[in-house]
Parts: C-alpha cells; sequence; structure tokens
C-alpha cells in the first residue's frame, strides 16, 4: 500500500511577536511566546476561554496537517484495524478476590472503557460462587461525555457495600468524585477538582482524596462523611512547598491511611490509623533533601525502601512502628550495588521485593518467619515483569504480570508457601500471532564515553542486516522512568512491515540502576541525548538500518529527547514522532506559575536561581537549538488542556522549526482540542492516534 504526504500545500505561518525576557542578567527573545494563552488555568477548565487569535492558529495547524496527511487515511486506518484485531473484544482482568468477593474489569464487544464487576466466591477456594454482577458501567458513563470521557480510581470500601469513583470531563485530570451503593445510583459528593485518586477509610465513610490548586498541583488532602451531603470536607494535610506534590493511599496492610507527598528527589509521609479517621496524622520522618522513602508494614514494624546511607540502588530499612523517626531506622535487607530494588510489597507472612540487575528484573521472596528467600525468574534475553498486588493481606498468595516483545503478557499467581505458580491469564491476539515468526535480541551499545548501552530488538525473523530496514528508535530517559522490554501488539504493524523497532534504554532511566538515572539529569542530562544518537547511529553500524531510515519517537519527556536528539544529527532522521514533546525546556522551567516546574526543578535544575541550571538548560533545550538547516519530516502532537506539556510548547516548536527549515519537509501539528496529556482515553480511540503516527513512519520511509 503506497502512502505519501503531500509536500505542495502552504505551511501556515507564524505571525512572530517577539518577546524578551531577562533572568540572572540574560536576556532572551521569543517570537512565539504569545501563542501561551494569557488566562491558561482558566482555560484548562473552559476551553471556550481559549483566546481566538490562538484558537485561529491551532485550527489552521490542524487543518494543513490533515490535508498533507489526507492520503495516509487508507493505511491509517488498516494500521488501526491490524491493531484492534490484536485486541481481545471481550478482554477482561484476572479476578481479584477480597474476603467474600472477587473484583475484575471486563469489556464487551465493542466497548471502549468497559465495566466493572464483582462475583461471590467460596472464600477457602476463591471459586465463584454466583453470577457476575455489574457495579459500574464506564461504558454507559462515557456517554454523557461525548467529547472526552476519562475514569479514575475505582475503589470500593472495606464492608463491600459502596463504591466510589472519579470522572475526568475535559482531559485536564480535574476529577468528580462519585458514590453509589454497589446496586444503586451513583451521588455526586461535590469534589471537582480531585486529583484522581481517593482512599475510604475503616469506617466505610470517610473518604480522603487529594485536590488541585490554582496552578493545576495535587497540594491537600481532605477528608469528610462521604455518605452525608451536609458534611464539609476538612482540611487534612496541606503541603506549602510548591515543589512538592501530595498524594493519598493507604499501608500493604490496610491498617493506615497514608499520605505522601514527594518530589523527584525527596519523600515525606505521614500516617492516619485507617479505623480512627479522625485522628492528626503523624510525620513517619521529616523529609531531608535528597532522601526518598516509601513504607511497608508487616509484624510490628514498617519495612522502608530508601536510599538513605548512601543506598544509590536502595536498601530496605526497618522501624518499630511505634518509633519510626530516622534515627530509629536500622538495616534489614542491605544495599548492594548494581541490584536496584524497584519495589516491595508486604503480606502478613512474607516480603516481596522486585529487584532488575543487568537491566532483567526478578522477584525475590522472603519468609518473614524464618528469613528464607528464594526468587522467581525468567529465561528469556529480554522481559519485563511487575507485582500486580491485590486486595488482600492476609494470602499466602502473589500475583505478577510477565511478557517480552515476542511473548504476550501472562499473569500468574504464585503460591509463597509452596512455590506453585498457576497461569491465570495469557493474553489473546484475535487475529493471531506466531512468536517464532520474530526474532528478538538484547545488546549494547558502545556510547561516546566508553559506557554500554543497552537496547532492545524486535524485527522480523530472517532480517537481512544490510541497512535497508527502517527502523523505528523509541526513547524516554528521564525520572528514573524504565521502559520495560515487554509484549506491544501495536508495534506489530510496523514489525510487519519490514521495520526494525528498538527501544534505547538510555541514561536519565534506571535500566542499570539508580546511578544509571543520576547520571542522565541535572548537569549530566546530555548523557540521556547522547546515548540515544549514539544508539542510532550504532544501529546504522550494525546494519539494522541506514542513516536517513531511523525515526525518532517519544513522547512527553521523551519528545525532548528526540527534540535534541534532532538538533544534535538531524541527518541520522529520516523523521520523527513527538507526541506531547516537553521541549521549551527553559521557558518552562523559568515559569514557577506552570504546575510541573517546581516540583521537577531537581530534575532539571532550576534556571530562575542557578546560573549554572540556566546554561544547562540552554544548552539543549529543542526549542532554544533551532538552527536553519534541512529538517526531516516531524509529526508533533499536543493535547489543549494538557497540564503536563502545556499546548503552547509543540506549538511553538512547530513554529520555529517550520520558520528555519530549509528543505521541503514537512512540519506538522496536530493538537488535540478535546484531551489532555493521555490523548483519547478509549481503547480503541486511543489506538488511532497511534494508528496515524505510525502511517506517518511508514509512509516518510517508502522509497
Amino acid at each position: 500500500m503506497t502512502a505519501q504526504l503531500k509536500t505542495n500545500i502552504p505551511a501556515p505561518a507564524a505571525p512572530k511577536k517577539p518577546k524578551e525576557t531577562t533572568q540572572l542578567g540574560i536576556t532572551r527573545s521569543d517570537d512565539y511566546g504569545w501563542m501561551k494563552d494569557d488566562n491558561w488555568q482558566a482555560m484548562m477548565a473552559d476551553t471556550s476561554k481559549l483566546d481566538s487569535n490562538i484558537r485561529a492558529h491551532l485550527e489552521l495547524e490542524n487543518s494543513y496537517s490533515a490535508e498533507v496527511m489526507a492520503d495516509l487515511t487508507p493505511l491509517k486506518d488498516a494500521i488501526f484495524e491490524e491493531m484492534k484485531g490484536r485486541i481481545q473484544s471481550d478482554a477482561a482482568t484476572v479476578p481479584s478476590p477480597d474476603g467474600e468477593f472477587s473484583y475484575n474489569h471486563r469489556y464487551r464487544k465493542g466497548d471502549q472503557h468497559g465495566l466493572y464487576e464483582r462475583v461471590a466466591i467460596d472464600t477457602a477456594t476463591k471459586e465463584p460462587k454466583g453470577i457476575p454482577q455489574t457495579i459500574l458501567d464506564a461504558e454507559a458513563l462515557s456517554k454523557d461525555h461525548p467529547s472526552y470521557f476519562d475514569l479514575g480510581a475505582v475503589a470500593h470500601s472495606d464492608d463491600q457495600k459502596w463504591l466510589a469513583y472519579g470522572v475526568d470531563a475535559s482531559g485536564a485530570e480535574n476529577y468528580e468524585i462519585f458514590v453509589k451503593a454497589m446496586t444503586g445510583e451513583p451521588v455526586s459528593t461535590g469534589i471537582t477538582k480531585s486529583a484522581g485518586g481517593l482512599q475510604w477509610a475503616m469506617d466505610n465513610a470517610t473518604m480522603f482524596w487529594v485536590e488541585r490548586d490554582e496552578n493545576q498541583r495535587p497540594y491537600a488532602v481532605f477528608a469528610k462523611n462521604i455518605h452525608d451531603p451536609k458534611d464539609e470536607p476538612r482540611l487534612i494535610y496541606k503541603e506549602s512547598d510548591p515543589g512538592f506534590f501530595v498524594s493519598v493511599g493507604e499501608t500493604d496492610s490496610g491498617n493506615f491511611i497514608e499520605i505522601s507527598a514527594h518530589n523527584h528527589t525527596t519523600t515525606e509521609i505521614w500516617l492516619i490509623p485507617s479505623d480512627a479517621p479522625e485522628t492528626v496524622p503523624k510525620c513517619v520522618s521529616k523529609r531531608q533533601a535528597g532522601i526518598e522513602y516509601s513504607l511497608h508494614d508487616q509484624g510490628g514494624y514498617f519495612y522502608i525502601l530508601t536510599n538513605a546511607h548512601g543506598a544509590t540502588d536502595f536498601a530496605i530499612m526497618r522501624a518499630p512502628m511505634e518509633e519510626t523517626a530516622f534515627e530509629d531506622w536500622e538495616d534489614y535487607i542491605p544495599h548492594h550495588s548494581g541490584t536496584l530494588i524497584i519495589g516491595i510489597e508486604t503480606y502478613s507472612q512474607f516480603l516481596v521485593r522486585l529487584v532488575r540487575e543487568n537491566a532483567l528484573p526478578r522477584i525475590i521472596i522472603r519468609d518473614m518467619r524464618d528469613g528464607s528467600e528464594h526468587d522467581i525468574a525468567f529465561d528469556e534475553g529480554a522481559y519485563g515483569l511487575g507485582l500486580m498486588g491485590g486486595y488482600e493481606y492476609d494470602t499466602p498468595w502473589l500475583r505478577f504480570a510477565y511478557s517480552s516483545p515476542t511473548t504476550p503478557r501472562q499473569v500468574f499467581d504464585y503460591n509463597m508457601e509452596t512455590r506453585e505458580r498457576v497461569l491465570r491469564q495469557t493474553q489473546e491476539v484475535p487475529s493471531g500471532h506466531e512468536p517464532s515468526d520474530y526474532k528478538c535480541e538484547r545488546i549494547q551499545i558502545t556510547a561516546r564515553d566508553g559506557e554500554q548501552v543497552p537496547v532492545t530488538l524486535l524485527y522480523k525473523s530472517g532480517l537481512t542486516k544490510d541497512g535497508s530496514a527502517p527502523l523505528l528508535l523509541y526513547g524516554y530517559g528521564s525520572y528514573g522512568i524504565t521502559i520495560p522490554a515487554g509484549f506491544r501488539t501495536s508495534i506489530l504493524s510496523l514489525v510487519d512491515r519490514g521495520f526494525v523497532y528498538a527501544i534505547a534504554h538510555i541514561r536519565g532511566g534506571m535500566s542499570k540502576g539508580y546511578q544509571w538515572y543520576l547520571d542522565g539529569k541535572l548537569e549530566k542530562k546530555e548523557n540521556t541525548f547522547n546515548d540515544f544518537v549514539d544508539a542510532g547511529r550504532a544501529l546504522v553500524d550494525a546494519g539494522y538500518t541506514a542513516r536517513g531510515k531511523v525515526i525518532a519517537h517519544g513522547g512527553s519527556a521523551g519528545g525532548l529527547l528526540v527534540g535534541a536528539a534532532l538538533n544534535q544529527d538531524p541527518e541520522l532522521f529520516g523523521g520523527v514522532i513527538a507526541a506531547v514533546p516537553f521541549v521549551d525546556v527553559l521557558n518552562t522551567m523559568s515559569d514557577d506559575t506552570l504546575p510541573l516546574t517546581p516540583p521537577e526543578w531537581p530534575e532539571w535544575g532550576n534556571p530562575l536561581t542557578d546560573a549554572q541550571a540556566y546554561k544547562n538548560i540552554q544548552a539543549y533545550s529543542p526549542y532554544d537549538n533551532i538552527e536553519k538547516r534541512d529538517y526531516p519530516p516531524l509529526l508533533i502532537t499536543g493535547g489543549l488542556t494538557d497540564p503536563r506539556v502545556t499546548y503552547w510548547e509543540p506549538a511553538k516548536w512547530a513554529a520555529k522549526l517550520r520558520d528555519h527549515q530549509t528543505g521541503d519537509a514537512p512540519i506538522l501539528l496536530k493538537i488535540n482540542m478535546d484531551a489532555g496529556h493521555q490523548g483519547e482515553s478509549g481503547r480503541y480511540d486511543s489506538l488511532k492516534e497511534t494508528a496515524l503516527e505510525y502511517a506517518f513512519a511508514v509512509a516518510i520511509t517508502q522509497d
């Protein structure tokens, strides 16, 4: 199927309205600063308030992109149908037991959002003993919000008589909370600015939630009797530092409500007994800059996953529940350099930790009665492994998920007592999938400073490494986030068309431990971009592809990655797909009113007060390093109500790139006028966005 971009259509030329900014004695000018709506906070809640000139420009950009890509429609539709055909239409999660019931989420054929249900079970065997009961029909709810619908947390009370859930109808991530009896109709609680999470107390009436401030930051925890419309929300905790975000949940046992105040490098946790929700919260251990910790309760102790005392790859400490200050912590499982402890879960008799070593994960189980340990690992060269948690604490059963680039996702229940492993579910691919048709490799490339960077590759078996194949190079590389080498049905639409799919596990993530993250942030941020470019170059040298056949793909901070890589070596790339890209780094990190700016200074540096941070950011910020040159085709996307990467970042970047483009490749901007950071929320609608990206990749790599 041949599809091409139309390159003879006049592109929008955004007006230039230079705006000068001076900080730290340095003056810079921004021709496109006008694209930021001065009233952006109000616009997030009501998009009709968007400045008419900005709206007109964004709509012009959308029209241009649609016209340029008009001939891609048959290909896009074909890819969409392929991806849709790989999704089981009536997929369901494995039921998760909780006392007398088991809960799951299920789709009916054609559903975008599905429904939530429960079934009565035998408490000994966990087998169902009745017919499933629908407790929330999300599909029906979505019909009331045709422009945008996203469901936040869905949580039942301890007595299992009540269900609470949140609805975002704009994409701005402000959720209205509703409550309903399991068989009743939902009632709005009047809570409209929840950040999405919610937590029941043991009295089955008190609800805790986090609210956002005027700058869209989750800053305070409130509580109220969720059944009493006259009960006014009471403030439980308010964060005074705009650099810290707040969340609320519960400990593993469910005995404590847990309030966490955190940025990317520092944590402070407060606890409230769940059976006494009126209690004033107690601080576990006061925040100390650079000290992270999470809390897990078991057997009269809190087990604390932390990087304290130089534990770069984290250690587990413990403290008596009555004495939790930092000085009361004692070593339990010591730090082992090179073995990153990703997370832990506690049960009444067991402590489980997920670790990553040599870029591969494994699960280690400790019997808390005698201290004995055993682990769960797999033999493939690259795979993803994740703990799935559950409702029950007093159980020997652990649930985890496994997949690899060639192996569909499997869900296992594992008996920590007997070591019995039960396969509960294997991801179905209705249109068919034969793992032997594909080859997965994990290779190491040598970066320019000599560091070994892991790269995961997926391609059709029998690939000839003669440089003729196009290659999609994906990366992220920020906040310590590691892209797992898991199974993704969507990418097969590219691989089946001859693409090599590559994930570069670059510095800034934690593929090789926490130090891997530290070596890709702040003053070392350039390592992230260098690793990505060096991975692309190495794959060219190895014959997987050729210069000009690499498509760079990244989203959010991954958009920063591909933008910086493009500036560094534009000829390497045949095209760039940048989804909701964080590319105006200097301006964004200099605007302390934006939702994410103060909390992210530990990641990027604060250019308002630190001259070196200003210099570092200015050196790599994609928007600030555009030059007159031939750029390859770009597809840039954004969301009008995105509170994470605001719409004007991709809009400004597209305008400036186009103004500096000396070649004839199109610079395309597509702003979703009815969504935010996550794009479309339905399971099929979201595929349409991916299908467009992949159709673009195919079109620009055709000879």
